[in-house]
């Protein structure tokens, strides 16, 4: 009977954070819109096409998207101890997803993508508009200028929104931005040099994307609570399951379906992109470099290629020594149980992209 009674305790307090978070993502959802819908009103007024990048960004978050890092900082503050009332965790939870945003139109321009959650991107669009209206110019140049400018405000509004959250996070935001706009620089760089180093693409790995996904919003969110001794471990958690992340968006890319992820399978073949998986692959068979570079190649090729040298596998195991790291991190921080397990049950949703 009484261990009935302590289940029923259990399921009802991760009801009860769950119920809290949720609510707490639809604050930050709404206050998005919010924010969007008050600038276009303002520059509606200025001139027509001034709501155009607005116009962007909305598309983008009514599209879908996962709010990975907006979940992670609600997460990191209601662990914490946060108050679910206080508005200054809506705000960074808000420019936290308005910052990934801004990530995702440059990186589809650096990365030449077509398609970001099931629609043409920002760049393929308005360069598709420029070049069905005959406009003067380049339409390829056209659309991502106007694709860098969309990016560049959706930072701009980042900023807003962090500045209605308490100024204790500044250090730890400029550093997140900071690294994201590094780590694309090194990205960019390991591509065009494109030669086997597993360490930096490990590096980059964490950088561009593990520490602004999981580790920095998680510390985020803690620092709102007023609670920044938790920073150290959920820096181990994050800094594991981040790159976990991460790996498996660099699986999904050689091995998924575009109907699934919302964008092309296949790009870091087209944009020679320096994944951990590539790098240990051409380490162990030369002949991959020559089938991304060389002219008449197809990405099955390189595909089947890919799981002949057996790296797949290995990065599989790989994450799951991730995800246990990451939960080890955690499993003596001073935080209620019930967030422990929150948080291990979060990190294999996304190593392994469980709803």
């Amino acid at each position: 009977m009484t261990s009935d009674v302590t289940i029923d305790t259990g399921q009802e307090a991760v009801g009860h954070i769950r119920r809290t978070s949720t609510d707490l993502l639809r604050r930050i959802e709404d206050r998005l819109n919010s924010l969007l819908a008050a600038e276009r009103d303002v520059w509606a007024g200025v001139h027509p096409r001034a709501v155009v990048p607005i116009n962007a960004l909305s598309e983008l978050i009514t599209s879908g998207g996962k709010r990975i890092r907006p979940a992670f900082c609600v997460t990191g503050y209601l662990a914490a101890g946060g108050d679910p009332d206080d508005p200054g965790i809506v705000a960074a939870g808000a420019a936290l997803e308005m910052l990934h945003l801004s990530a995702l139109v440059h990186d589809d321009v650096l990365d030449d993508s077509s398609q970001r959650r099931g629609l043409p991107t920002v760049h393929t669009k308005h360069a598709a508009l420029h070049d069905s209206r005959g406009w003067r110019g380049e339409p390829r140049r056209y659309g991502e200028g106007v694709a860098i400018l969309v990016g560049d405000l959706a930072l701009v509004y980042s900023d807003e929104l962090m500045a209605e959250a308490p100024r204790s996070v500044v250090p730890e935001w400029n550093r997140l931005r900071s690294e994201v706009m590094i780590g694309q620089y090194l990205d960019v760089h390991a591509a065009a040099e494109f030669s086997a180093a597993p360490h930096s693409s490990r590096l980059i790995a964490r950088i561009k994307s593990g520490r602004y996904t999981i580790h920095r919003p998680l510390v985020v969110g803690a620092n709102v609570a007023g609670r920044n001794e938790l920073a150290p471990a959920f820096e181990e958690y994050g800094e594991a399951v981040g790159e976990a992340f991460q790996l498996r968006d660099d699986l999904l890319d050689a091995f998924g379906d575009s109907t699934d992820t919302g964008k092309p399978t296949g790009l870091d073949f087209t944009q020679h992109k320096m994944t951990l998986l590539l790098g240990w692959a051409m380490q162990r068979d030369e002949r991959i470099h020559s089938l991304i570079t060389e002219p008449g190649h197809t990405p099955d090729e390189v595909r089947r290629r890919l799981v002949d040298t057996g790296v797949p596998a290995d990065v599989e195991r790989h994450i799951a020594g991730l995800v246990e790291r990451g939960c080890k991190a955690i499993a003596d921080a001073p935080i209620d149980q019930v967030w422990r397990s929150e948080l291990a049950d979060m990190a294999m949703r996304v190593a392994y992209r469980k709803a």
